[in-house]
């Protein structure tokens, strides 16, 4: 089986963001850019189906602008066997992002297309659900287990109200939770084996895609403020508060 695992190039998730002075997006000039954090959740849930006979490949595949290939380099030293970089300098929309995926897998023919449950930047939490619809594959969301059988996949999905298993009839497409493992760090000698390994550059034009966005963005704010907390010197008091100021109770 082969696998096929998307991955994002998005702002390190310990650095904070800033907006932009004209309020037209977020600072990315200077910042510290890394893989985000759900896909290295499936590189890694990837790479341990194939140290477990499970699958045959990895490839890790990212759209957007050239430096996207850095990324594409840390799943490579993670120890995926190739990548492919889809270089577009526009602000790529989940929906460009599915059908750039689904000529992909027409190409690739992989069994398994496995991708964090949504990024840290949008929080859209769409590309995975838009493309097993666009490809008419099974899809699960959310896996915090994933069982690999046969014909099949048995996953665990982690609702608000406790866990549900779901089967995935192959191929499928499925995103994952944060409690399905912990990534692993790339090695020194692995960091330098990635460098040799194949990376193939492909346009949304060699995939037949229209990359053009359909949405506009106004404009960009910071959260408001929050208020600063006080001291209370009773329960009393803090009832009061609560009941006269807040109006909470």
């Amino acid at each position: 089986m082969k696998i096929l695992v998307p991955v994002k190039r998005v702002i390190d998730a310990n650095v904070k963001v800033r907006v932009k002075s004209d309020q037209s997006g977020v600072e990315l000039a200077n910042i510290k850019m890394a893989m985000n954090p759900f896909c290295e959740i499936a590189v890694e849930a990837a790479l341990r189906m194939r140290e477990a006979g499970q699958a045959d490949e990895v490839i890790v595949v990212s759209a957007g602008v050239s430096q996207c290939h850095e990324t594409l380099r840390t799943g490579l030293a993670m120890g995926a066997d190739r990548a492919i970089l889809i270089e577009d300098d526009q602000d790529l929309e989940p929906l460009v992002v599915a059908k750039l995926l689904k000529a992909v897998c027409e190409r690739e023919e992989p069994g398994l297309v496995l991708l964090g449950k949504q990024a840290i930047d949008g929080d859209n939490n769409q590309t995975g659900q838009m493309l097993s619809a666009l490809l008419g594959w099974s899809n699960a969301t959310f896996a915090s287990s994933i069982e690999v059988n046969d014909d099949h996949f048995k996953v665990t999905r982690e609702l608000d109200s406790g866990l549900e298993s779901v089967t995935a009839n192959r191929p499928s497409v499925i995103t994952v939770d944060l409690r399905l493992n912990e990534p692993r760090y790339a090695s020194l000698p692995n960091i330098m084996k990635a460098k040799k390994k194949p990376m193939d550059k492909l346009t949304a034009a060699d995939l037949g895609v229209d990359s053009s966005p359909r949405l506009q963005v106004v404009k960009v704010e910071e959260p408001p403020a929050r208020q600063a907390g006080i001291k209370v010197s009773s329960a009393e008091e803090l009832v009061d508060k609560l009941r006269n100021e807040a109006k909470v109770i």
